[in-house]
């Protein structure tokens, strides 16, 4: 998931390097690619003047940017509140805020190392690996029950659940916990959409402060009775006297939570529809694992689930191509720009899932490279080949609709049928 920063106006961008795109326009958010075409045609680097920030749209950039110590995703280790002029806290977003506290999202440094060599395990390959009959099972499950109908919605019936559920029972919580799971979820994702309302602020709030209690109720029964799960997990390391308190618990948690099924869910509803509307045959996308691979690889780059993500300049005189920050200005990852970079990709705005120059840069790069990824591509390699080999007539019924979220970027529903 993203995570919100707060932006210091700048003033200084000059007029041939500042562009325009309404965030919460329907044109521009159910298809930004033209507007990323035009940024690679004129300046990659841009000042967007809706979100107030620099912003970096080719692939090259964004990949360093990821890695370069001189921005990250916080900065009051290095300045204060006053210093760089951002706002105090908000009392009534104290719930949602208090939930990325301790979020591996937004620590630096020693701080991250310390939460992500905790949880780093449970996600490596050699133990995501064995999760795939587990995947496939829940795949059929899901397919079981909607075969039968002309139509459905493949992102509330197929999409959503498959990933809700697999991390909820690697992380310790009950299959049927998955549904309430997806809607705190949801409704705390709308507090990263553009120009949030307080309404918006107040509802995703209460949804952190629903899972925060539902989750605190869980660690008290972990405490008193341990399992094998990653909960039991966090809760019991000891590290030479280092333990975790409650709260990084629950922020670890409820992120896992929330990232481990939202880019998943995207991602399959967008690749769907990008293999439906290519007109390519599905059973050759899928015809062995190594091609399954180099098909999800291009679902990610194509139709990426996350399209803007940003990081804090952390020393004051810094440059970025040519660009002068100051010390808290931020700065935009382009990620879904960047995986349509001409200069990288031959024809970058066709689904090719048989490229020789496939790559992308969907899960991020450097220390805050999405730790779920593994996970995620065997989620995806399983879930969409079981589709595809149970309904291979699937074809869209209704004009596909993304969701006004963004900078995330995935499909609100998708209609489809196989009869």
């Amino acid at each position: 998931m993203a995570s919100i920063l707060q932006v210091r106006p700048v003033t200084d961008a000059p007029a041939h390097l500042r562009a325009s795109a309404k965030p919460q326009d329907p044109a521009f958010f159910q298809n930004p690619y033209p507007f990323y075409a035009e940024r690679h045609a004129t300046s990659p680097s841009f000042f967007w003047e809706e979100y107030g920030h620099w912003c970096f749209a080719d692939f090259k950039t964004v990949s360093l940017l990821m890695r370069d110590k001189r921005f990250g995703r916080d900065i009051l280790h290095v300045a204060t509140r006053e210093e760089i002029g951002l706002e105090p806290p908000k009392a009534h977003t104290a719930d949602f805020d208090l939930t990325e506290k301790y979020s591996l999202l937004n620590l630096e440094a020693q701080a991250h190392t310390r939460l992500r060599t905790l949880v780093n395990r449970a996600f490596v390959s050699r133990q995501v690996e064995a999760l795939r009959p587990r995947i496939r099972q829940l795949a059929n499950d899901m397919i079981d029950k909607f075969e039968g109908q002309d139509s459905v919605d493949l992102i509330k019936a197929f999409a959503a659940p498959i990933p809700a559920i697999i991390i909820a029972e690697m992380i310790g919580l009950p299959a049927e916990m998955a549904p309430k799971l997806l809607e705190w979820s949801n409704r705390m994702v709308t507090m990263y959409m553009y120009n949030v309302t307080m309404d918006t602020e107040l509802d995703a709030n209460q949804a952190a402060k629903e899972f925060t209690e539902y989750l605190r109720g869980v660690i008290a029964e972990r405490r008193k009775e341990p399992k094998a799960d990653l909960l039991s997990h966090m809760l019991t390391s000891d590290r030479d006297g280092d333990v975790l308190i409650e709260d990084e618990v629950m922020s670890t948690a409820i992120l896992l939570l929330n990232a481990g099924h939202e880019a998943t869910v995207h991602t399959t509803g967008n690749g769907v529809k990008s293999i439906l509307e290519s007109g390519l045959d599905p059973k050759t996308l899928f015809a062995t694992p190594e091609q399954t691979e180099k098909t999800v690889e291009e679902c990610l780059r194509y139709d990426a689930p996350l399209h803007l993500f940003t990081r804090y300049t952390l020393g004051d005189d810094t440059e970025l191509n040519g660009i002068p920050l100051r010390k808290g200005d931020v700065v935009g990852m382009m990620l879904g720009a960047a995986n349509r970079d001409p200069v990288r990709f031959a024809n970058p705005n066709t689904f090719d899932p048989f490229r020789t120059d496939g790559a992308n840069v969907s899960f991020g790069a450097g220390i805050h490279f999405c730790i779920g990824a593994p996970l995620a591509r065997i989620e995806l390699q399983e879930a969409m080949s079981v589709l595809f080999e149970r309904l291979p007539n699937l074809r869209i019924a209704e004009e596909p609709k993304y969701g006004d979220v963004y900078h995330f970027h995935g499909l609100t529903k998708l209609m489809v049928r196989w009869k």
